[in-house]
């Protein structure tokens, strides 16, 4: 199988590429280039984490708003204080690319997604705020995109790293040699370290909606 670096490098700027395909990809070349830690995160991110203390911190503790149940009016922000928003308003998005990327592609730009709160947790806020209403975490389209573009902005870093050390072009393998001048950058965590720091300053494109003739003939639907 080829991989080329550049190709790669463009393949993250542009938004009709999957993040899934791209992640894919990455780990191709990752262990092309015996990049075995590289490899290791990135098949995280693409299955997802079996524990949230294994996770990154661009996927935890994602900051939603709780919201309540009204029979009149639906779902609406729940009257809570600061302090109680902060001990339950947060999220950890552990799935896969593949179903977070879905949701997005579903998703208009300004939405959510809405989480019923723990049972346990429910009926202690309910006591706290005088409520009975059923509560829930609601977390933005922006917080889930902001995971993956994070991810997509690290391969990005990765990509530039490779080909600022001479990796570049099309390979179906790479020599010992090659491969020696870049085994430092067997560093996932500096790169999504810079990612998180650096991602708005990037040429890393939002998650795109798909329209309704896409959900209906394309594959993200």
């Amino acid at each position: 199988m080829s991989a080329s670096v550049n190709h790669l490098e463009e393949r993250t700027q542009d938004s009709s590429e999957l993040l899934e395909d791209i992640v894919q990809s990455a780990i191709t070349l990752a262990m092309m280039l015996r990049h075995r830690e590289m490899a290791a995160w990135l098949r995280k991110e693409f299955d997802g984490y079996e524990d949230v203390a294994a996770a990154p911190p661009y996927r935890r503790d994602l900051q939603g708003h709780i919201v309540a149940k009204s029979p009149q009016y639906g779902w609406i922000p729940a009257p809570i204080e600061e302090h109680q928003k902060g001990q339950l308003g947060s999220m950890d998005l552990i799935e896969g690319i593949k179903p977070l990327e879905k949701f997005c592609l579903n998703c208009k730009k300004g939405d959510g997604n809405r989480v019923p709160l723990e049972k346990e947790a429910m009926l202690a806020l309910q006591k706290q705020i005088n409520l009975s209403a059923e509560l829930a975490i609601n977390l933005s389209r922006d917080a889930y995109c902001r995971v993956l573009r994070t991810i997509r902005a690290a391969i990005y870093l990765y990509t530039q790293a490779l080909m600022a050390n001479g990796i570049e072009g099309e390979h179906n393998h790479y020599s010992k040699e090659e491969r020696a001048t870049v085994a430092d950058l067997d560093d996932p965590e500096s790169f999504w370290r810079r990612a998180t720091d650096e991602v708005d300053n990037l040429p890393i494109p939002d998650v795109r909606s798909v329209g309704f003739l896409e959900k209906v003939f394309g594959r993200a639907g």
